[in-house]
């Protein structure tokens, strides 16, 4: 080569970026990227696999054991969302024993699970979400000093204020857990949800108290989450276009509200559709070929579903514990924005990193508000039964469909000679993070993440930014990790 030619650019090559454990969600998620050069040389994110790493065993840990047990123990799933699990739980036994529960229980299951919902939804912005955006100076220890946010957006007195709210959230997160509790009984995990009813007994006391702690929450979403939501998107407008994936999104509904109606109602909508179409229930199935199961139970409705995990060395071509559900062969996200779209109470055609964060935050207003109804609804029925006594029905079997605040929730049951015989449990995070399925078409999040830029492989924010906006929650799963040679170690400081 001539002294003093330029050197020829280098062959576009792809970089794998593997991050294991993906913090800040619930549970242990792992996502490998691979990373190419676009036309314009900018790297940008080309394939993505989504890796669920821990074995889930709570439907096996069910067969055999009395029908009444399930509420309680499937609320284990999950500390930050058990209300739904118990929730999902109690809908499968009415629906097995046929009972139309009071309309005070009713009323406060939902009261309960929008308390769940409040506290989850601004536990996700401020605690788990807030750090990919914001290195407030003030603030040199853990979670803010991570070194992976390249393109702060925010001055140093803009990001201590966020640093100030992200304390005020803590308190917010209080009021909400003692809020439910006082019908709960305790929050995470309230025994008060049982087939048939509710144990606690409303009174003006609890109604009153109830009221004063949602007074004292509605202000904190109206007067902090809204507008920092709000401030933070319109920082960082980019992301109005990342993550956007198929556009799919599904809602099984939730909050029951008498003669059959849901607050927040069933629907999906397939391809960026704006049309809300049905939900058949009988149309879902789950899928294995990417899993850790065996082949034999893929495909199967969870109606017919069985977990049969299998030595993930003897499956070579699988690489994640979670099953891949879809809806007539097409994968849908689930999730806040979901729900607010088919409900009409957010745009329809919009999904995106931004989007999700926007409606989670204007669906906890919402839920808020509707709480205050309940709670007069509740007021004029004090004396009212909360509980219909049911025998266990000696064989059935039943679905419950909810809604956990990270999107649509559903269970499984089958009862033989009074014991459960079968129980299968698809969550929001399975709809979300799943691999892909037996045509190879990826997860909703895996396809999120496609076309993500990243400004340094080193530090692929952007990468994580797209994944919490999905509110990952795995912590159904049951242990195993294994080290693997090669993968590249991220330090994170310990101030």
């Amino acid at each position: 080569m001539p002294k003093g030619k330029p050197k020829p650019p280098p062959t576009p090559t792809s970089t794998v970026r593997i991050i294991d454990p993906v913090t800040r969600i619930e549970g242990h998620l792992r996502i490998s990227v691979t990373l190419t050069p676009d036309a314009t040389g900018k790297l940008v994110v080309s394939d993505a696999q989504s890796t669920g790493t821990l074995f889930r065993g709570f439907e096996n840990i069910l067969v055999g054991r009395h029908p009444w047990d399930a509420q309680h123990i499937t609320q284990r799933i999950c500390g930050v969302c058990p209300v739904s699990h118990g929730m999902a739980a109690v809908l499968a036994l009415d629906a097995a024993s046929q009972v139309t529960v009071p309309a005070n229980a009713r009323i406060m299951r939902n009261l309960v699970m929008g308390a769940n919902l409040i506290d989850s939804h601004i536990l996700h912005f401020y605690h788990l979400t807030l750090p990919d955006y914001v290195t407030p100076p003030a603030m040199n220890m853990p979670p803010w000093n991570t070194d992976w946010v390249h393109d702060e957006s925010f001055s140093d007195s803009e990001a201590n204020t966020l640093a100030a709210h992200y304390l005020e959230a803590l308190k917010a997160r209080r009021l909400a857990h003692e809020m439910g509790a006082i019908f709960g009984g305790k929050l995470p995990h309230p025994p008060a949800y049982v087939p048939g009813g509710f144990t606690t007994t409303p009174t003006a006391e609890k109604l009153s108290r109830f009221e004063a702690y949602l007074t004292q929450v509605i202000d904190f979403i109206n007067n902090y989450y809204i507008p920092d939501v709000q401030f933070l998107v319109s920082r960082y407008p980019a992301y109005d276009a990342i993550g956007q994936g198929y556009g799919n999104l599904l809602a099984f509904g939730c909050f029951e509200e008498g003669n059959g109606s849901l607050f927040l109602k069933r629907g999906r909508l397939p391809w960026g559709s704006a049309t809300v179409q049905a939900v058949d229930v009988g149309k879902i199935a789950e899928f294995v070929k990417y899993s850790w199961y065996a082949d034999a139970t893929g495909g199967l409705t969870p109606a017919a579903g069985v977990t049969t995990p299998v030595d993930p060395d003897s499956k070579t071509t699988a690489y994640s514990w979670l099953k891949a559900p879809r809806y007539e062969g097409v994968p849908y996200e689930a999730g806040p924005l979901a729900r607010m779209v088919v409900n009409n109470l957010y745009p329809a055609g919009k999904v995106s990193v931004n989007d999700r964060h926007l409606a989670r935050a204007f669906e906890a207003l919402e839920v808020a508000e509707q709480m205050r109804l309940w709670l007069n609804q509740l007021r004029s029925g004090l004396g009212q039964p909360t509980y219909v006594r049911q025998a266990v029905p000696l064989n059935a079997a039943g679905v419950g469909l909810t809604e956990a605040p990270r999107g649509a929730l559903g269970h499984w049951l089958e009862i033989t000679n009074g014991k459960i015989s079968r129980y299968q449990v698809i969550t929001p995070t399975c709809w979300n993070a799943s691999p892909r399925d037996a045509n190879g078409r990826r997860g909703p999040l895996e396809e999120a993440l496609i076309g993500t830029p990243v400004a340094d492989p080193e530090r692929p924010v952007e990468v994580l930014r797209v994944v919490h906006s999905f509110d990952p929650c795995l912590a159904c799963a049951v242990h195993v990790l294994r080290p693997e040679a090669g993968r590249k170690i991220f330090p994170v400081a310990h101030g």
